[in-house]
């Protein structure tokens, strides 16, 4: 992520509170939606930490990277999409559609507006291109794992992904996402906390990933 200016601006710290309190939201709407089948409520736990420092960092990091108000709102937005998306695949291993699919029609959005130039200055048939081929790669790729191993939800976040930051961004985020989800579950089979049959939501890694390539510096 971009590193902050000496001069801190006042946003960073408001964006970073404003994380904090819509990451804790977003763990307990998780918590309770979609209702879960046996109508239980999780707790806070681990998954409440990590999605709240998630938060904190990615909307923290939205006016150190874009400086005018429609950017801001259009990636505060966006981040804020995907934090509840974390929390939603963390709690119950699915991102649902109600949030996924206005994040495809935010991507359109931007792409009309302004192409992916708005993070890549790249001409807007490279967004297009990447939104159906790292999506369709990674879901081929996918296959050999069985059917839950990446889910449609996964495709139709990083469809959003491309559109909204372009062929070289989604396929950053891709490889970032894959590279962390195997270091952090290499991590967990050492350590015992998960075994070859365990379900690990993929979601999450993707969208560290997404985030992290957007926050990348504008290229020249």
């Amino acid at each position: 992520m971009p590193s902050v200016p000496a001069g801190l601006d006042p946003l960073v710290p408001l964006f970073g509170v404003a994380g904090v309190v819509w990451g804790a939201a977003a763990d307990r709407i998780a918590a309770r939606w979609p209702a879960h089948e046996d109508g239980s409520v999780r707790g806070v736990d681990w998954r409440t930490v990590v999605v709240v420092v998630f938060a904190m960092l990615a909307l923290a990091a939205v006016p150190i990277r874009f400086h005018d108000a429609p950017q801001m709102s259009l990636f505060g937005a966006f981040f804020a999409a995907c934090v509840l998306l974390m929390a939603t695949d963390l709690d119950q291993r699915l991102m649902p559609d109600v949030v996924t699919l206005p994040l495809i029609v935010l991507g359109a959005a931007a792409l009309v507006w302004g192409g992916d130039s708005l993070v890549s200055r790249s001409p807007a048939w490279a967004a297009i291109l990447g939104a159906i081929l790292v999506p369709g790669f990674l879901f081929a790729m996918s296959l050999p794992f069985g059917a839950d191993a990446l889910g449609f939800a996964d495709v139709k976040f990083m469809v959003s992904v491309g559109l909204i930051a372009g062929l070289v961004r989604i396929s950053i985020a891709a490889f970032f996402g894959a590279i962390l989800g195997g270091v952090v579950v290499f991590a967990l089979l050492i350590t015992r906390r998960v075994s070859l049959q365990s379900y690990v939501p993929f979601g999450p890694f993707l969208i560290i990933g997404a985030v992290w390539a957007i926050l990348l510096p504008a290229s020249s």
